[in-house]
């Protein structure tokens, strides 16, 4: 740990112009920069002395999303339960706002600081710890552990590849791994790859992926009403979309696209990047394969134009609704793949590269009961497209999907709510 404080002491202040910088230019918030050093608003304040309050981190909107049917479920049945709820964005924080959740108050984490980490833990007083999925600040758990906070890791997810660089940082790690109280993995790869890291197995729960639990096939949310304009635009039998794509990917999707629509497969694509930054990139991509497009951000209806860029946040939703076909991005370059699940929920078919490591286990289990199909290229891409035109296929593999994810890394819940209870001395959330 010391080494690991060094260096973010030897960064402090190219990690404070970076923030003031964006502070400077409007990119980010005064509130904003107040949370992240430790500051913020005060909790919610319908909440008594009696209240428990857990920390629960997620690092964005998806995650924060897979959990909402826990976040929901553990308020109902514990009334003296409060939460602060973290991310590292503002559109997830917005996001959390928008759920108007009583006793849930959403904040930007603390910069894994130790100044920072003490404000805030001073100004909310958890009594736990709870992040989602791969978020491991060293100084956030060992601090909270120190503090006396159970530590827990819900959904934990950990690729090869990040197994061994955190093996390679071995004496920042193992402090971190050891003083984890209670892990879920989500896949038994990740639970083996956390026991190598120093987990002890004692402290290993059930296997239990969030975004296979919850009610309902949207966990049991409202579902955004779709507009009209973009309900007659966007027919799932002639629609594709490309679902948070990185670079290298959409220039393989603009000619695959191109390819199948002049066969006939497909007549509209919504291309919706990972990072909404990259509009300018993305748009002479678009004008290079000769495509007339519209642009989400800019306000822009799709009309009649082939292409709809949809570079915005919090609207995924509505994209895996209207598409019939969805190419899961970070798959076609090595950037482990996105998940599965929500395209799925949707009765979205599903196409993805070769790279999936993020999600090794639940794809090749799809692949295998013919829920999904592994493209590499444009013109494999274009021959899946062209397979899928067929609507009894589509629908078809669309329903295995489905099936087979409603199987994949559910249970465990039982030993997640006892851990919780445990963690908190609420009894009640374990009913």
């Amino acid at each position: 740990m010391a080494l690991y404080r060094a260096i973010l002491t030897l960064l402090a202040p190219f990690i404070a112009a970076m923030f003031l910088w964006r502070r400077a230019t409007g990119t980010e918030s005064a509130r904003t920069l107040r949370e992240r050093l430790g500051r913020g608003e005060a909790p919610k304040s319908d909440t008594s002395s009696d209240t428990v309050t857990l920390w629960l981190h997620g690092a964005s909107n998806g995650e924060l999303t897979s959990a909402r049917w826990l976040i929901e479920a553990m308020l109902k049945r514990a009334p003296d339960l409060a939460m602060i709820v973290t991310c590292n964005t503002e559109t997830a924080r917005r996001m959390v706002e928008g759920w108007d959740l009583p006793r849930v108050t959403a904040a930007i984490a603390p910069l894994d600081y130790r100044f920072a980490l003490r404000r805030f833990l001073a100004r909310h007083r958890p009594a736990a710890l709870a992040t989602l999925e791969g978020e491991f600040w060293p100084n956030r758990i060992v601090m909270a552990a120190e503090a006396g906070l159970p530590v827990l890791v819900l959904g934990a997810r950990m690729s090869e590849r990040s197994s061994r660089r955190y093996g390679f940082a071995a004496a920042i790690t193992g402090p971190v791994m050891r003083r984890i109280a209670f892990l879920s993995a989500q896949d038994a790869a990740s639970e083996a790859r956390f026991r190598s890291l120093g987990v002890p197995l004692a402290h290993i729960g059930p296997v239990l992926n969030l975004k296979a639990q919850g009610p309902g096939a949207h966990n049991g949310q409202s579902l955004q009403a779709i507009p009209e304009t973009l309900r007659a635009a966007f027919h799932p039998g002639a629609t594709l979309l490309a679902a948070s794509t990185h670079p290298g990917e959409e220039a393989v999707v603009l000619k695959a696209f191109a390819l199948a629509r002049e066969a006939g497969s497909v007549t509209r694509l919504i291309l919706a990047p990972r990072h909404p930054r990259r509009r300018l990139e993305i748009e002479a991509l678009i004008r290079a394969a000769d495509l007339a497009f519209a642009t989400r951000s800019l306000g822009q209806e799709p009309g009649a134009a082939p292409v709809y860029l949809a570079d915005t946040m919090g609207e995924m939703e509505l994209w895996y609704r209207l598409a019939g076909v969805t190419l899961v991005g970070g798959s076609l370059v090595p950037n482990g793949g996105h998940t599965p699940y929500e395209p799925a929920r949707y009765g979205s078919a599903l196409l993805h590269g070769p790279h999936v490591s993020n999600f090794t286990d639940i794809y090749r289990a799809l692949d295998r009961e013919g829920g999904a199909r592994q493209v590499t290229d444009a013109p494999t891409l274009a021959a899946a497209l062209r397979d899928l035109a067929d609507t009894t296929r589509r629908v078809r593999m669309a329903g295995i999907a489905h099936d087979v994810l409603a199987g994949q890394g559910r249970g465990g819940e039982a030993a997640l709510f006892l851990a919780l209870s445990r963690a908190l001395d609420l009894p009640e959330l374990r009913s």
